[in-house]
């Protein structure tokens, strides 16, 4: 079984290289509500990854990046 924060922390080092998102702070999973939140130094963002395999919640988080 993928655990989803686990992909998600690397997600989170892998973003914050980039000149786009070097203001990311955290990709936070609730498992309870599928949902994936997106937190940068001046906002969140929520995204919905219900029914998502470990790679479509990736496919998803960045497609919600703004």
């Amino acid at each position: 079984m993928e655990n989803k924060q686990d992909i998600l922390d690397a997600l989170v080092e892998c973003l914050k290289l980039t000149y786009d998102q070097h203001d990311l702070e955290q990709l936070i999973y609730d498992e309870e509500h599928e949902t994936v939140t997106v937190v940068w130094e001046n906002g969140h963002t929520v995204v919905n990854v219900a029914m998502d395999s470990g790679i479509a919640m990736v496919r998803d988080v960045l497609r919600a990046l703004r």
